[in-house]
């Protein structure tokens, strides 16, 4: 796949077969609409292209109240979006200015002289525009002016996957990642860069990694322990155990943490950046009497992990 950080960049071949939309998290419900820009790629020889935007538009127009955590960094989009088969990615800057585009400029700038779109397939409901006032009918009546179709994913295949990226944020944030694995079709992923912490996971005997995030608008999923599958950048990979949550055993009203524990890993992670997929949920973080007590939890969560990771 081919990442354009800029219309400009882009190689317009004037058969172009489009999509857009944020695609937050690549779910069952995005790879549906990606398949079918796919397939009809293929029936025309044409290009099939991805048009997304960044920052995030609720970003850029919310700035002080906007409360957004997404599933994906663009660079974990980019990743997914390559492994689903896009051929072109177009990432076009959000801004203030651009969120006052008219329809017509926004179809006839993007769109046409932009991307050289000859076939556009968009999702149920689609809008766009300023005020988010562009609509189907806009794009049908607009494309015959500009010569290209418009293909629009039946509601009724929408509404057979009942997927949405909200739904998914919604389980993480409870924890559940089974359900946002089954609806993503891929296990939900955190990277970061492990930092020096307390060294508190050492004195009790298990090292722990602890885990930096530099993106503000990450979802984090819910407080607890987890089971996760975690690569290292040289590609090693690792049954893992992940403690997220404020440490209430040793602090009160902690910063909220993530920790992992590699199992059967000997040598030292500072400064290395760590990709986490989280397969399965524990349990509740707890805040323990003594730390006799939680040793003991973290060895039967560690070997609860070895047994989920395992099958």
């Amino acid at each position: 796949m081919k990442v354009h950080r800029s219309l400009a960049s882009f190689p317009r071949t004037g058969n172009a077969v489009v999509t857009i939309g944020t695609f937050d998290g690549v779910h069952l419900g995005h790879q549906k609409i990606i398949r079918r820009v796919l397939e009809r790629a293929v029936e025309s020889d044409g290009e099939s292209v991805l048009l997304t935007f960044f920052p995030h538009p609720r970003m850029i127009l919310y700035p002080d109240d906007h409360g957004l955590k997404l599933l994906n960094t663009m660079e974990e989009k980019v990743a997914l979006l390559d492994k689903y088969g896009i051929g072109h990615l177009v990432v076009h800057p959000f801004t203030l200015e651009f969120s006052r585009t008219s329809v017509t400029a926004y179809v006839r700038d993007l769109l046409v002289n932009g991307l050289g779109t000859k076939k556009l397939v968009i999702g149920y409901d689609h809008h766009f525009g300023r005020n988010r006032e562009g609509s189907l009918a806009d794009l049908r009546e607009l494309s015959q002016v500009y010569g290209f179709s418009v293909e629009e994913i039946p509601e009724q295949d929408i509404d057979d996957v009942a997927i949405s990226s909200t739904k998914i944020r919604n389980a993480l944030l409870e924890g559940d990642v089974q359900t946002a694995l089954e609806f993503m079709g891929h296990a939900y992923t955190v990277s970061g860069t492990v930092a020096e912490g307390r060294k508190l996971g050492r004195k009790l005997g298990f090292p722990t990694a602890n885990i930096e995030v530099p993106e503000p608008y990450k979802l984090i999923p819910a407080s607890g322990i987890y089971a996760a599958k975690v690569i290292l950048e040289d590609g090693r990979e690792y049954n893992a155990a992940v403690s997220i949550g404020k440490r209430p055993t040793f602090e009160k009203d902690g910063a909220t943490t993530v920790e992992v524990y590699l199992m059967e890993f000997e040598g030292n992670l500072y400064g290395q950046k760590l990709t986490l997929s989280f397969l399965h949920r524990l349990r509740d973080e707890i805040k323990y009497d003594n730390t006799a007590s939680l040793v003991s939890q973290m060895k039967k969560d560690v070997e609860m992990a070895k047994r989920l990771l395992s099958a």
